[in-house]
């Protein structure tokens, strides 16, 4: 039997370059050698494309560029095809599938997913609309609002507005949110550049953080509670998993906390009411849904302490998949092996391409 040859690109330009590295690096390692020859494909924070050649072990920590040689991806629908550089001339390596292991902008915001689309190129994960809506905080308020999904109170404005309103925004925020607040960049994951302000002054620090990483920044209101995630995975016919939590050993779950600080934890499966449980899942499928979600996603919600109402908090596209990422660990806890997913993952890929190319060539039969 042919072995079906996998791309995974990681890297890239986000400032979750370091997250993609590992989150890639768990997944070649439960690619079974039987059934794929995999293709590494890494891409450097300045965004040159290089094939690597070497073991697993040398990406988390970088090395890998040392042993990489330039690689192109070809936009030829008709080649399906990446394009290495070897004595100055470009050698055409075919490809059936490709797993875009990015996180953050130019990876999980559609960009990469526009890039396959006209190479013709089937990939793992959320189509370019879902990934586009979903990396944009804002846009996916609007969406799941539309659904009348419960999330906390949020206002958004762009760098250039705070300039010039700062006292204004300043004081809309303290109206209609309130203190503490959390300020995030919208367009960012990984809980890079996100900062609580519990007053004014906190408030003008943590905007000056978040527009380092988006022009576009979403304040939300404090949510007293619990965090927890739940996990999809299917096309049309749904998988939803259980539902786990995040312990956070710092004040939030920021970005050392997740990756940095030993005490954070994540507790599968979480510790709560199967009325709870029934409630998140229920709205992940829902909000998986409203935006077109394909292949897989991790939902995050709040559960608020007062109230006792789930909240909606974020979809994420292409979750980690480190060793202490909640996807992977949430299938675990029903069953289902790294190997085992990413096979799913992989077969998922292909059946949502087989089903694009199906459609078009229906259209074409129609006009002709």
């Amino acid at each position: 039997m042919r072995k079906i040859t996998v791309a995974i690109l990681f890297g890239g330009r986000s400032s979750e370059h370091e997250v993609s590295l590992m989150t890639a690096a768990t997944m070649i390692s439960a690619l079974d050698s039987e059934k794929y020859q995999v293709i590494p494909v890494g891409i450097t924070k300045e965004g040159r494309w290089m094939i690597y050649n070497g073991s697993v072990e040398r990406i988390p920590t970088g090395e890998w560029e040392k042993y990489s040689t330039p690689v192109l991806l070809s936009p030829d629908a008709g080649e399906k095809c990446l394009l290495k550089l070897v004595n100055g001339r470009y050698k055409e390596i075919a490809v059936d599938v490709v797993v875009p292991a990015l996180h953050g902008a130019w990876g999980e915001d559609g960009t990469v997913q526009g890039l396959l689309e006209m190479a013709g190129i089937p990939y793992v994960g959320c189509g370019v609309l879902a990934s586009a809506v979903s990396m944009d905080k804002v846009f996916t308020k609007i969406v799941t609002k539309s659904m009348r999904i419960p999330s906390p109170k949020y206002l958004w404005f762009l760098a250039g507005e705070w300039k010039k309103k700062q006292k204004s925004l300043s004081e809309k925020v303290e109206k209609q949110l309130g203190y503490p607040c959390f300020v995030k960049p919208a367009n960012a994951g990984s809980s890079v550049g996100i900062s609580k302000a519990e007053n004014r002054e906190q408030l003008e620090k943590a905007v000056a953080l978040a527009t380092k990483y988006d022009r576009k920044v979403i304040v939300e209101e404090g949510i007293k509670g619990r965090e927890l995630e739940c996990a999809v995975l299917g096309n049309e016919e749904l998988r939803i998993s259980g539902v786990g939590e995040v312990v956070a050993a710092a004040e939030f779950y920021d970005y050392e906390a997740k990756y940095h600080n030993a005490s954070s934890k994540t507790v599968v499966p979480a510790e709560v009411d199967e009325s709870v449980v029934q409630e998140v899942r229920r709205l992940a499928e829902k909000v998986y849904r409203a935006v077109d979600g394909a292949g897989l996603a991790r939902v995050d919600f709040f559960l608020e302490e007062e109230s006792g109402k789930v909240l909606f908090n974020e979809l994420n596209t292409m979750p980690g998949f480190t060793a202490i990422s909640m996807y992977p660990m949430l299938w675990e806890e029903q069953g289902m092996t790294k190997p085992e997913l990413m096979d799913c993952l992989i077969t998922l890929a292909l059946e949502r391409d087989n089903g694009i190319r199906g459609t078009i060539e229906g259209a074409k039969e129609g006009v002709e």
